[in-house]
């Protein structure tokens, strides 16, 4: 994978964490979105899915010299992955009757697992590859 794919791949994880939460959220106003799962998806929750988009950015430009950090960021989306996975079969409600409640709320849930679980894809892809140094 080329170079300016990873850097670009790194800001999209970004921009995802940061601007999908904000929008999801409707900056923090969705109630509905807190209430599903309060547990993960609290208002600290989701400001701290905000910090790790800072991070991602922050990284962005240096992944090849912080090898271990990109490995971390593989661990937190394996750590979200897995809460998506469990809350998912053991959830109360159907996607369906998220979707009619709000369909922001909706997406969010509907989407948040596959989401970190491509980004844990390629966060692992950086930390195995080799690179020149």
């Amino acid at each position: 994978m080329k170079e300016k794919y990873i850097k670009n791949l790194f800001y999209l994880a970004g921009a995802v964490n940061i601007l999908g939460t904000l929008t999801l959220s409707r900056f923090f106003t969705n109630e509905s979105l807190v209430q599903i799962d309060p547990t993960i998806i609290s208002s600290s929750g989701l400001i701290l899915i905000i910090v790790w988009g800072l991070a991602f950015l922050a990284t962005s430009n240096h992944y090849q010299k912080n090898r271990w950090i990109v490995g971390v960021f593989a661990l937190e989306k394996t750590t979200y992955v897995a809460m998506w996975c469990y809350w998912y079969f053991t959830k109360d409600y159907t996607l369906k009757s998220l979707f009619d409640l709000d369909f922001m709320t909706g997406f969010f849930y509907a989407t948040f697992g596959l989401n970190d679980l491509l980004f844990l894809c390629f966060f692992c892809y950086i930390f195995f590859k080799k690179f020149d140094q």
